[in-house]
């Protein structure tokens, strides 16, 4: 095949050469009316052919014997397109995290940060960091990103699953509510990075048994009055997983039994500054 410049084919187009029969002298140029376009022309012998067509097109040849039919098959630039996605796809299939031995999560999950800025929107404030699905690439993150304890006032780090928006007026998030850990000023250099990771791990980990489903991420408030940890679920409404989860939360934090710690609900908070929002559940 000599590639040339011209128009790119918009269909399959195919040509049957009859050697015997039909096949033109050496070297001889055929046009042929076959369902292929003048402007694509034909070199053909006895038992050889080749063709000028634009960039981007190919074409698949069955050759038979003496005798019988030669079958040519002239691709288009999109067929050509739509091969090297098949091929590419193959190569993703190979490239999947359990050929590399990495340990894929049961969620994908995306990372979030805010910075707040008063001259902006709130959403514009919000940008998404990346999307990881193996236990690898989450460390990986976590090694490469600030800690929470060093990120300035005003500042969050958001970690939900991947289709999932932090935010109240998210459609899965907006019947649901919080659990909420707020921890005083000098824990910051002291616990904040801990309870952070731990809520992360339990997150990732699916750690909340048959209630993991209900869990719709995670949120990491630095603040000036106090830092603030919240495991966001699905259904406020859900008592039975609500209360499992922020148990379960809670002794993966190795909280001790006298620390009590409420759920709210975001229709309630939306309404509602923090502190003034209706405990619905405390484990």
């Amino acid at each position: 095949m000599v590639p040339t410049h011209g128009a790119q084919l918009t269909q399959f187009y195919s040509l049957v050469l009859i050697p015997h029969l039909s096949a033109p002298q050496e070297g001889q140029h055929w046009h042929p009316l076959l369902r292929i376009p003048p402007s694509h022309p034909i070199i053909c012998s006895w038992d050889s052919f080749s063709a000028f067509y634009p960039p981007a097109c190919g074409y698949l040849r069955a050759r038979g014997s003496p005798g019988e039919p030669v079958l040519i098959r002239m691709a288009t630039g999109e067929q050509r397109q739509q091969e090297r996605r098949r091929q590419r796809a193959r190569q993703q299939e190979l490239l999947q995290p359990e050929i590399l031995g990495k340990h894929p999560l049961q969620n994908r999950w995306a990372l979030w940060f805010f910075k707040n800025d008063k001259s902006k929107m709130w959403q514009a404030n919000l940008r998404l960091i990346t999307k990881f699905s193996t236990v690898e690439d989450f460390w990986a993150l976590y090694s490469h990103i600030q800690l929470a304890s060093k990120l300035a006032a005003g500042c969050d780090y958001s970690l939900f699953k991947d289709g999932i928006e932090p935010m109240w007026e998210d459609s899965q998030n907006k019947r649901g509510g919080r659990w909420l850990i707020t921890l005083a000023k000098q824990q910051r250099h002291t616990e904040l990075d801990r309870f952070w990771l731990d809520t992360m791990l339990c997150l990732i980990g699916e750690m909340f048994d048959e209630y993991s489903d209900e869990v719709c991420g995670a949120v990491i408030n630095i603040r000036t009055k106090g830092d603030k940890i919240a495991i966001w679920t699905r259904e406020a409404e859900n008592q039975e997983g609500v209360t499992h989860i922020g148990r379960v939360y809670k002794e993966h934090l190795g909280l001790s039994q006298k620390v009590a710690i409420g759920y709210q609900a975001h229709a309630d908070t939306a309404t509602k500054s923090g502190s003034l929002a209706k405990t619905k559940f405390v484990v």
